[in-house]
């Protein structure tokens, strides 16, 4: 069908973009497409992956362009060297799509590929995953309010969250560098992808509000993630000794308080003795300033154990402030439990009256209100339709192909 190139810092599986640009390629090569992927080699080393992979720098790279961002706030402007030897291979291997996903990660320099991608005359794609590439800094701002992306950033009140820079601001001149870059591509062969309705509005407000939109949310595998049954959900009481406590489940790859880290603290105080949190993916220095209603569970590569879990909780609590559309929610779902979170972003999107409940933003007190309604209604009342939800609208498979009938049309042309 054609030559399909990926780029993303990333390939490692535990990670929700690696895992996407891995299970992309599959289905594209099962369409008979060729499939590579670049990546940063510096952070992810020799991985494995069906795709052929074109490694990106290495360890001393990420270290410099880490550097880099830290003394100068210039993420995603070093990695030049790296950046030209990529654009070489790419010019040589001739692909029919380029399909971006993640370009921040210490591995790319974003004026030298955009140089490359508005001359080439190649279709290219890009997944939006978060708003770092219309901002003068962060990649979300909804937590501390701010609006300055929609006309020019400057004195950025993030300056210190990731992509961290510890001395200086440079939100202006990044701002205007990023626009200078990615405006330049041609709107005839830009697509850009949204995973959530929530960031194509925001988009429409920023500077590349005049490119082709087209929003597929992310997937995941509803045959890991599903309903369980009481033996194995009384394993998982056995293991983390939960008793028969009402679980609330709250999930992350890392908590900070923009996940709502502080909020689930302030929640563990409220809980009846009948009650348990549950928060899955605690760090040790985390776990040491949970309070005892808190039970601390690692990032966990085991997805079966995890999909457990979920089944096993009355809802999962997601108290994040800045968000687009979260996989912990799709997978409490599939598993047919049922979703409590902030009206926050592109979290409320999968959240219908037969699958959860949306409060506002801070409301602690309600979210736990809300998570005690559905267990008092019981696991019946919510499994089947959460469950079928999910069915019908996050299977990985059709999120899949979408993305190769995009490719096949923007290629027909």
């Amino acid at each position: 069908m054609g030559r399909l190139l990926q780029i993303n810092p990333v390939l490692r599986t535990n990670t929700s973009t690696g895992r996407i640009v891995q299970e992309i390629g599959e289905v594209a090569m099962a369409h008979g497409w060729e499939s590579y992927v670049a990546y940063s080699a510096g952070r992810d080393g020799d991985i494995a992956c069906r795709s052929q992979k074109i490694p990106v720098g290495g360890k001393a790279d990420v270290a410099f362009h880490g550097l880099l961002t830290r003394l100068c706030d210039a993420h995603g402007l070093g990695s030049a060297a790296a950046t030209r030897r990529l654009v070489r291979q790419i010019d040589h291997m001739a692909p029919d799509v380029i399909h971006l996903h993640n370009l921040h990660g210490y591995f790319l320099n974003y004026k030298i590929l955009f140089d490359y991608l508005v001359h080439c005359g190649v279709p290219v794609v890009w997944t939006v995953h978060d708003c770092w590439l219309y901002t003068g800094h962060c990649y979300y701002y909804s937590a501390v309010g701010c609006d300055r992306w929609q006309s020019h950033c400057h004195t950025c009140p993030q300056r210190c969250r990731f992509p961290a820079s510890w001395f200086i601001d440079r939100s202006r001149r990044n701002f205007e560098d990023k626009r200078a870059a990615f405006t330049a591509m041609p709107t005839d062969r830009l697509t850009i992808v949204p995973v959530s309705e929530w960031l194509r509005g925001e988009m429409a407000r920023s500077f590349m509000g005049g490119y082709r939109y087209e929003v597929i949310p992310n997937g995941i595998d509803t045959e890991v993630f599903c309903p369980h049954d009481a033996a194995a959900c009384r394993k998982v009481r056995e293991k983390y000794r939960l008793g028969d406590r009402s679980v609330l489940l709250a999930v992350a790859s890392i908590w900070s308080p923009e996940k709502g880290l502080d909020d689930l603290v302030r929640m563990a105080g409220m809980l009846r003795p009948d009650e348990v949190l549950v928060m899955v993916g605690v760090d040790r220095q985390t776990a040491t300033k949970l309070p005892p209603q808190v039970i601390p569970v690692s990032r966990t590569a085991d997805v079966g154990e995890l999909s457990a879990l979920y089944a096993t909780a009355a809802a999962l609590v997601n108290p994040t402030w800045q968000d687009n559309y979260p996989t912990v929610n799709m997978e409490a779902m599939a598993s047919g439990t049922p979703v409590v979170t902030y009206r926050t972003g592109g979290s409320v999107e999968a959240v219908t009256d037969g699958t959860g409940y949306v409060v506002p933003q801070g409301d602690v007190a309600g979210m736990l209100e809300r998570a005690r309604h559905t267990a008092s209604t019981g696991p019946e009342a919510w499994r089947d339709t959460c469950r079928s939800y999910a069915l019908a609208h996050f299977r990985k498979q059709d999120r899949y192909e979408a993305y190769i009938k995009l490719y096949e049309s923007i290629t027909a042309r």
